[in-house]
């Protein structure tokens, strides 16, 4: 994610039927051997504790949504579909959902109980489901979260003029639909969208089908990749979609409003570039498709949901030399935060430090960085990131281990953005370049279509290396103090006073980073 803000049918049962894989057990409910126990409430995050669920782990949402008409600012409804294996012996278990109301529910077909506790959807099934046992629960007729006039923040999707889209990270995807809405829990997608005819939907994945009945059209993504909640794209609307040619292999994809489509489309055309500059970095991208979606607004922050990133139309009324290293940032999440995405929201360095590294990196390499980092070359632009480090350290927390879950400055703080890009740089010097190149292709190769925490990219980096990095990234990662760059012994940092832990933070150093 960058800010310039302070800073209806069912998916087909053979597309159902290969989710789980040989290793799934398949057959009664319970089988017995292990004493039924409800399931955490909570997946187990510290930033967000509610966050999440325990007990199961999702294998496919069949989400289906239905549009009435053509407001961006009804109340969107739909049902759900959830496949799931069982980590424990089940009682009862929780779906996240924030949503207005619930229909009703049934797990294995059969009706079950539910109840709402805040956030939580609790539900009881008949009988206990047993471990390992593969089960489906469907959410039957829920209302999403109504959509305040002039909310000052998203929950989860965000009104138009054009109609609406999804921007869920990191905790809103469930306002929308209930769903196990932590990364640590990705899982594949159909996406079905019911609009009046004139309106088109849009989502992650490919396009499957597109059927019209009545005044209306049913039109139905598939997303085969593993997906993160909080990375769902719904855009349903009066957009249009646009493609551009394929860079080795991978097909273009925008989505604008078709009448900004003759201002927008030639200022992203960038993006073609950008996807063969990263796969020259880091490897093969690793989804089907991808694009931009920029809607008529002003969020503040761009959002990589995946395969197709999302934009309001203020970031394209900046000079390209800004823009296209902010377009940068958000494909590189594809590689940083979607195909590998964090274990915990603490994690998130991983995310917006590595998207922050390309950005920083491609703006350098493409000749721009004066421009838009004020700098010359890297090392002049993260010694002034280095002199920051310890303000930002006392004001957020460590790199690794942000102090607050609100998400404007806390979560998505200078720290993790600047600060995780300024991790990657001392690694770099410590471990050498061609070391460092190893290990961001091992990362996004070992851990593609999973969750991993910062302490794996430890051990990973260590094994790439053959260095012992516990001590070195530790430090880095989760000390109070900026730790000696390496190399780069004159470097210095900015002394913390008292006005620095609870003063606005200093403002980013490109037009990209620092910001949620």
């Amino acid at each position: 994610m960058s800010n310039l803000r302070p800073r209806l049918a069912a998916a087909g049962s053979a597309v159902l039927l290969g989710l789980a894989g040989s290793a799934v057990a398949v057959g009664p409910a319970y089988a017995g051997g292990h004493h039924p126990t409800p399931g955490a409430a909570g997946i187990g995050d510290r930033l967000y504790p509610l966050l999440g669920n325990g007990g199961y782990d999702v294998l496919n949402y069949d989400l289906r949504l239905a549009y009435p008409k053509k407001d961006p600012a009804q109340q969107i409804r739909g049902d759900v579909t959830i496949t799931a294996v069982a980590t424990q012996s089940l009682s009862r278990f929780n779906l996240d959902f924030g949503g207005d109301g619930v229909g009703k529910v049934a797990v294995n077909g059969r009706t079950a109980r539910f109840t709402r506790d805040g956030d939580e959807l609790v539900i009881t099934p008949r009988s206990p489901l047993g471990k390992h046992r593969r089960f489906t629960v469907t959410v039957s007729g829920f209302t999403a979260t109504p959509i305040a006039p002039n909310a000052s923040s998203p929950a989860g999707f965000v009104v138009t003029p054009d109609g609406t889209v999804m921007a869920g990270q990191p905790d809103q995807s469930h306002q929308l639909f209930p769903s196990n809405d932590h990364p640590r829990d990705m899982a594949t997608y159909t996406i079905s969208m019911t609009a009046p005819v004139g309106w088109n939907g849009i989502a992650n994945g490919v396009l499957v089908r597109k059927s019209r009945h009545g005044g209306y059209v049913t039109t139905t993504y598939r997303e085969s990749h593993q997906l993160a909640s909080e990375l769902i794209q719904v855009a349903v609307g009066d957009f249009g979609v646009y493609w551009r040619r394929p860079v080795n292999g991978v097909p273009v994809r925008d989505v604008v409003p078709p009448r900004l489509a003759a201002e927008i489309l030639p200022k992203a055309a960038d993006e073609r570039n950008e996807i063969a500059y990263m796969e020259r970095h880091v490897g093969k991208y690793p989804f089907d498709k991808y694009g931009s979606l920029v809607i008529d607004g002003d969020l503040g922050f761009a959002l990589e949901t995946q395969g197709l990133s999302l934009y309001d139309t203020s970031f394209f009324s900046l000079p390209q030399v800004i823009l296209d290293p902010i377009l940068n940032h958000e494909l590189a999440h594809h590689w940083f935060g979607d195909s590998v995405a964090p274990y915990e929201w603490s994690d998130v360095w991983q995310n917006e430090g590595h998207a922050t590294w390309y950005e920083v990196l491609y703006s350098y390499d493409k000749g721009t960085l004066p421009d838009y980092g004020g700098a010359a070359t890297l090392e002049e632009y993260y010694k002034r990131v280095y002199a920051r480090g310890d303000i930002y350290r006392a004001r957020y927390g460590p790199v690794a281990h942000p102090l607050k879950a609100d998400v404007i400055w806390d979560v998505f703080n200078p720290n993790v953005y600047d600060g995780g890009a300024l991790v990657l740089f001392a690694l770099r010097q410590k471990i050498g370049v061609r070391n460092f190149e190893k290990l961001e292709r091992a990362w996004v190769t070992k851990y593609r279509g999973k969750s991993a925490s910062s302490q794996d990219f430890i051990n990973l980096a260590s094994k790439v290396s053959g260095q012992h990095l516990q001590a070195f990234m530790t430090a880095w990662l989760y000390g109070t103090r900026t730790p000696p760059m390496p190399g780069h012994p004159d470097w210095t940092v900015t002394p913390v006073t008292p006005a620095a832990t609870t003063s606005a933070a200093p403002a980013p150093l490109s037009a990209g980073a620092a910001l949620r």
